[in-house]
């Protein structure tokens, strides 16, 4: 009981040199407040898209839905598509201010898991990473964010067998926002 009591004034005294009336504390910084957080912003919401069917097949179609979670710190990203069996993934984003880029990281129901790094310039959000095939031969991979407009945008996946000198559009998907 002796030990609680010595406790008990060592605290008091040490809470009564230190307190100050909330109205007077700094108030803490708000995180992810920054303007490089917003710039991912023109992404959420729930989209329509579409893109090119391959073999003369028809144009192929999904849904993407993106939010804006943990006090705006991080874009998520949800994406499915109509094909038998459906194709799904997930994204998280954010920004990292240490690096002064986006990061990006994705997994899907086919056991994937890719890593990007990139930045919002010239009006196009473009992250890339690189990529080793099965021969273990090095190659660049990159996400193109681009024509983008209030309720639609341009997304393009891309592929460089030359160390980022040129690309090829492997994957061009048309984003249309779906009306509520």
């Amino acid at each position: 009981m002796k030990s609680v009591r010595i406790l008990l004034v060592f605290l008091l005294c040490l809470l009564g040199g230190s307190v100050v009336p909330a109205q007077t504390a700094a108030a803490p910084a708000k995180p992810c407040s920054t303007a490089e957080y917003r710039q991912f912003d023109f992404w959420a919401g729930d989209w329509d898209l579409t893109w090119p069917g391959q073999s003369d097949r028809p144009d192929q179609h999904g849904h993407n839905r993106i939010e804006i979670e943990l006090n705006g710190c991080v874009v998520h990203e949800h994406f499915s598509d109509q094909a038998e069996p459906p194709f799904q993934g997930t994204s998280v984003s954010t920004f990292t201010p240490a690096l002064g880029k986006w990061q990006q990281t994705w997994v899907d129901n086919q056991g994937a898991y890719l890593d990007f790094i990139g930045e919002f310039k010239d009006g196009q959000m473009v992250l890339s990473r690189e990529a080793a095939g099965k021969d273990g031969k090095k190659f660049r991979q990159r996400m193109v964010f681009k024509n983008i407009k209030a309720d639609d945008f341009d997304w393009s996946w891309e592929r460089s067998d030359d160390g980022g000198a040129t690309w090829k559009v492997v994957w061009p998907i048309h984003y249309v926002r779906r009306k509520a």
